[in-house]
């Protein structure tokens, strides 16, 4: 298998949550790793191949050297689904960022 990413990848273990239309809320977890082109999502959220997603990212003071957070609002779609057990990370989901806005709350 080639490898299909292709910029730097950050080991980060940050906050996030997956805007789900279809259930009836959001879907909370973890970031797996973060780039600027894309994010590993470790959440039991089941998302399929190809669908488009929207979540946020918060990004603390210690990441961003700011005082306080800033969370970052994504667009994407899942390019690669984990099933508990089969990935490193245990069950989650690739996705690539189409777009994004930073926020400042």
């Amino acid at each position: 298998m080639s490898e299909a990413r292709t910029g730097k990848r950050f080991p980060l273990e940050l906050p996030i949550k997956i805007h789900d239309e279809k259930a009836s809320g959001d879907t909370k977890g973890l970031t797996g790793n973060l780039s600027a082109a894309g994010v590993y999502i470790r959440a039991d959220a089941s998302m399929e191949i190809g669908s488009p997603v929207e979540f946020e990212i918060t990004l603390p003071p210690d990441v961003t050297g700011g005082r306080e957070n800033v969370t970052i609002q994504c667009k994407g779609r899942v390019v690669r689904s984990d099933p508990a057990g089969t990935s490193p990370d245990g069950k989650g989901v690739a996705c690539v960022i189409d777009s994004y806005e930073f926020v400042r709350k």
